[in-house]
């Protein structure tokens, strides 16, 4: 967002980030709170929060999506502090009913993922949440980290490798 910009284009431009980043925000913020309502509060926190520091965003620190997502970011961490828990991955809501024949193999990797996800280290699954919940890139991992974009790679191979190991070891 341009500081110049008139307060229309201004608030097309958030609506526009709204749009196209609230479910990844959500998806995000509910893998480290494990708590859907906490999530939707700390989801609007989020953007509240850059709707009144949009002034704030500075382009050649990095993309508007790894500024929100840095917001995003405080404000779930902000709330894990006020609840002095340890982060961690939320669960899928568990099927009422059976999965139907084709389903039962995908719904088995699912559940020994979630198994695995579960036996990492808060900041893998952070890491992973922000690569796949969240969908951003490298480069953006490492603007709402605050490390290099290599660095940031390196962090997301090291964990996508434990994930790797802990879905394949022994229950």
């Amino acid at each position: 967002m341009a500081i110049d910009q008139s307060p229309a284009a201004t608030a097309a431009t958030f609506e526009a980030l709204y749009r196209t980043s609230a479910d990844a925000v959500y998806a995000y913020v509910s893998s480290l709170l494990r708590d859907r309502s906490a999530a939707e509060e700390v989801t609007a926190t989020a953007f509240e929060r850059a709707f009144r520091k949009q002034r704030s965003f500075n382009p050649r620190r990095g993309t508007q999506r790894a500024w929100l997502f840095g917001i995003a970011r405080n404000a779930a961490l902000d709330e894990l502090r006020r609840r002095r828990r340890i982060a961690a991955l939320a669960d899928d809501p568990a099927a009422d009913e059976p999965a139907p024949e084709g389903e039962a193999e995908a719904a088995e990797r699912r559940a020994t993922v979630r198994v695995a996800l579960a036996a990492l280290e808060p900041r893998d699954r952070e890491l992973i949440a922000l690569k796949f919940h969240a969908g951003l890139s490298n480069a953006e991992i490492a603007g709402v980290l605050g490390v290099s974009a290599s660095n940031a790679g390196t962090r997301v191979h090291r964990a996508l490798t434990r994930l790797r190991e802990a879905c394949h070891a022994p229950s």
